[in-house]
């Protein structure tokens, strides 16, 4: 079954769409003429959600009906435009940070918020995520997609504790998250493969942590569909290799070889577990 598409994203898209082609037209009268009206739109928007705040504010009765309209999306995007989002931006980030924990911590490592300056978050990849290749996906995939759900004013991100360029793997394109519902149920000290998305997951459930690959092999290139599971230790059936899955998958004995993890979480305080894939 096809993801709901979030309410607004048409309009923002057409916004998005119109706005591109303003920037296109030839410079002018009628371009000029078209984004002083534009500006003088948005003050004009942005004045009447500035009176509608500040009455709920006022307002013993709107506490309930203002927490509905700030977990709205629309809405919170429309008052971070006109800095009247009330939650302050460090905040949000550290809301952003604590929804992916659980998944960094299935992996052995942490991120952890040193500083917001200048509008750019300083991050910093701690634990068996530091200076490890597979950390790059984690930041794509999961940190960056949290950080833009609840954080969309950031100016930018920089992260301490990422593998240098020449060593990790291609950046990968925007994440889309996919319910992992083909998974079903995976009792702990099990494993299995399911197809997502056109790719082939390893899903398994190490000491009750739910955690995701996927399935190939690094040193050999198969698939991961007969490997064995003992502990938090992952066994290629084809050429015997281990890898610890609550270290980012790395391979036993060898620091610089390590299976590709796919974020995996519980999204928007749902109970449906949900991967991250490139599309």
């Amino acid at each position: 079954m096809a993801a709901a598409e979030p309410p607004g994203a048409r309009a923002l898209e057409r916004v998005e769409s119109l706005t591109e082609a303003l920037d296109a037209l030839a410079d002018g009268p009628a371009k000029e003429i078209a984004e002083e009206l534009v500006g003088a739109v948005v003050d004009l928007y942005g004045e009447g959600l500035a009176r509608i705040m500040e009455a709920l504010d006022g307002d013993t009765a709107g506490g309930e009906l203002r927490e509905r309209l700030l977990a709205d999306g629309v809405v919170a995007s429309l008052l971070l435009v006109h800095d009247l989002y009330p939650v302050a931006l460090e905040t949000r980030v550290l809301d952003a940070l604590a929804s992916v924990r659980p998944y960094m911590e299935s992996h052995g490592g942490n991120v952890e918020l040193d500083r917001i300056e200048q509008g750019v978050a300083h991050l910093r990849l701690v634990g068996h995520c530091d200076g490890c290749p597979a950390s790059l996906s984690t930041l794509e995939l999961a940190i960056k997609d949290a950080l833009a759900e609840h954080a969309p004013d950031l100016l930018g991100v920089e992260v301490a504790g990422l593998v240098e360029a020449r060593e990790r793997p291609p950046a990968p394109v925007a994440p889309t998250w996919l319910p992992l519902e083909a998974a079903g149920e995976v009792e702990q000290g099990s494993l299995r493969t399911v197809p997502v998305g056109g790719v082939d997951l390893l899903v398994a459930n190490v000491a009750g942590a739910m955690l995701a690959y996927r399935s190939e092999c690094p040193c050999c290139g198969s698939g991961l569909g007969d490997a064995g599971l003992e502990g938090e230790i992952l066994t290629c059936g084809r050429c015997g290799h281990g890898f610890v899955l609550t270290q980012g998958g790395r391979a036993v004995g060898a620091d610089d070889v390590f299976l590709a993890p796919v974020p995996l979480l519980r999204r928007s305080k749902g109970l449906e577990l949900s991967v991250a894939l490139a599309t």
